[in-house]
């Protein structure tokens, strides 16, 4: 395959999923086919218990620049919806999910890192939604999620101007969790992936939904737990001062 072919790329190593935009000629523009086939992709790593934690990230040296322009000449509203559909599949996720981000992270770029559960950034990337340059009404569910994460005034700022904010005000405003000196992104992010990988299932699939506003979950979850070897594996461990062996194992919820 060609190196240079737009492509999402994966890879899974201990426990860590890593899925990859790359697109060098674009900025990691996401394509028609790019969208298209993330729900797909992330299907399949939901249902390989091996997987305990998602990255997504950028090849080089940045995220995403956002959706190929090119492919709104074609339908502006289906690709729009494309983007929508691999932003709630991600949103959806049953596993932690955390994004890598260096560079720009912009449009399309900005609704997939906003859509993981985490995103640690590396000092100078960009931040940016940028409908307004380009008269796109911005889908509603990414508004949503966009003003749970940096509250309406930020959102409003980002949507009405599409101006690019640093790493500095990302952080200060909610949206990046971490921001790690250059060169220390990937080694960061690897160290707290593993810390990730070895906790409970049980406790973080639980609660990526309860912060997610479901409500109608707890008998669900409240029988999981009953079920489960987790907590008693999780006292045993903490008794007898040794690691936990959780074997709790989430599935895509429905």
């Amino acid at each position: 395959m060609d190196r240079t072919e737009p492509r999402l790329i994966t890879s899974v190593e201990r426990g860590v999923a890593t899925v990859v935009i790359s697109n060098p000629a674009k900025r990691n523009a996401m394509t028609t086919a790019m969208w298209r086939s993330l729900p797909e992709l992330l299907e399949g790593l939901a249902a390989d218990p091996e997987v305990r934690v998602l990255v997504l990230t950028g090849a080089g040296d940045t995220f995403c620049a956002g959706a190929d322009i090119s492919t709104l000449r074609e339908s502006a509203g289906t690709a729009q919806g494309l983007a929508v559909e691999a932003e709630e599949a991600l949103a959806a996720f049953p596993r932690p999910t955390l994004a890598a981000v260096r560079g720009y992270c912009v449009g399309g770029g900005g609704q997939l890192a906003a859509a993981c559960d985490l995103r640690f950034a590396e000092e100078g990337a960009s931040f940016g939604v940028t409908p307004a340059k380009l008269g796109i009404v911005y889908p509603a569910s990414s508004t949503r999620r966009l003003v749970a994460l940096v509250g309406p005034g930020t959102a409003k700022h980002l949507l009405f101007s599409g101006e690019l904010i640093d790493t500095e005000r990302a952080l200060r405003t909610g949206l990046v969790d971490e921001v790690l000196p250059p060169g220390g992104l990937d080694k960061r992010v690897e160290e707290y992936v593993r810390v990730l990988a070895s906790r409970s299932q049980l406790t973080q699939a639980s609660a990526k939904e309860f912060a997610a506003g479901r409500t109608d979950r707890d008998p669900h979850w409240a029988a999981e737990a009953r079920g489960s070897t987790d907590t008693a594996e999780g006292v045993a461990a903490f008794l007898e001062r040794r690691a936990p062996r959780f074997t709790y194992t989430t599935a895509p919820t429905r």
